[in-house]
């Protein structure tokens, strides 16, 4: 730090240099309610990565249709699973970050963020910055990379970055979707969620977000990636459970459009219909529960399965701030500031 005795007068005070850390997640509204889900909705699906339409095509079908209907419907959706601190989303990565900082210590900063909705990514960067942070590693907390995701992160860190006179050094944290400590952080803790089940699954269902089919051919490796985790969960996981059928689907999809199959919900019919009436799912591409996995997997996922014929059925807990995750986000962080810590 710049001696305070050779400052001339009158100088701004010179903060002690700190490392940050940020973590991101996607988003979510501020509130369970119509216009909150909208003001959501509207930044969410306004951004071209997500929906990779003409904009002349698309903002009529946005502002006069989708935007006038979807809201209502999530809201409730929203509404179902929303708790005391707010949606599961925000709450559980909060409550990362905050597993993180004890873990870190107080010589690094760390802080959370949404992509879309708030805390907004450049409120928190300006607050970060404010605090003496000159290296920041952002941690997009999607273990596959997609467009849709990792990039729009990248995409808004630079935006960010261009209206900063002073930017802070950057550094982004890979998708870690095949990494040996995601991957056995997974098995140890889907294996502890399904030794305390009441009965005993005959199929677990990994359930993953869907992505337009066209996604994958135009190169984003988002589908390969969820198929390679899913594939090395299950060997994984073979040791502990080798009678347990391990299949993988994929959930959310939107539109008329052909999206990346199985779907999710279609499985679970399949499954039910053949006469599985036992069976778990899990969302491993997820790092923390969501509207997606709390309401459409334990929710309504349950309702499909139970409606044709399945009898017990449990939706497992994402990592969230369990040991495993907390313990595999820590060594991906640490292993990330090399050279900066």
């Amino acid at each position: 730090m710049f001696p305070t005795a050779d400052l001339p007068a009158n100088h701004p005070p010179i903060l002690p240099r700190r490392t940050g850390v940020l973590l991101v997640n996607l988003g979510t509204p501020d509130a369970p309610t119509t216009r909150a889900v909208r003001r959501y909705l509207k930044e969410f699906l306004s951004d071209p990565r997500v929906i990779e339409i003409p904009k002349l095509v698309w903002w009529p079908i946005l502002n006069g249709i989708i935007l006038n209907v979807r809201p209502k419907k999530s809201a409730h959706a929203y509404a179902q699973v929303w708790g005391p601190d707010g949606s599961p989303l925000a709450t559980i990565t909060k409550g990362q970050a905050e597993a993180l900082q004890a873990r870190l210590g107080d010589g690094i900063m760390v802080r959370w963020a949404m992509r879309y909705g708030n805390p907004a990514i450049g409120s928190v960067l300006a607050e970060m910055k404010a605090a003496g942070c000159d290296r920041i590693l952002i941690a997009p907390l999607y273990p596959q990379y997609s467009g849709a995701t990792t990039a729009t992160v990248i995409d808004e860190l630079g935006r960010q970055l261009a209206g900063m006179r002073w930017q802070p050094a950057t550094r982004t944290l890979p998708p870690y979707y095949d990494d040996p400590i995601h991957i056995e952080a997974l098995r140890v803790d889907l294996a502890r969620q399904l030794r305390a089940l009441p009965f005993v699954p005959e199929v677990l269902l990994l359930s993953f977000h869907g992505m337009p089919d066209r996604t994958l051919h135009l190169g984003d490796p988002y589908h390969c990636q969820c198929r390679k985790t899913a594939r090395l969960v299950a060997e994984a996981m073979k040791a502990d459970f080798p009678d347990l059928r391990i299949e993988t689907s994929f959930q959310s999809r939107f539109g008329p459009a052909k999206w990346l199959e199985p779907y999710t919900e279609d499985t679970l019919v399949r499954l039910a219909e053949a006469g599985v009436k036992r069976m778990a799912i899990a969302a491993p591409g997820f790092s923390a529960d969501c509207l997606e996995t709390r309401e459409e997997l334990a929710i309504r996922g349950r309702e499909v399965f139970e409606e044709k014929g399945g009898i017990d059925f449990a939706a497992l807990d994402c990592l969230n701030v369990s040991d495993p995750g907390m313990a595999m986000l820590e060594a991906l962080v640490r292993r990330e500031l090399g050279g900066w810590i």
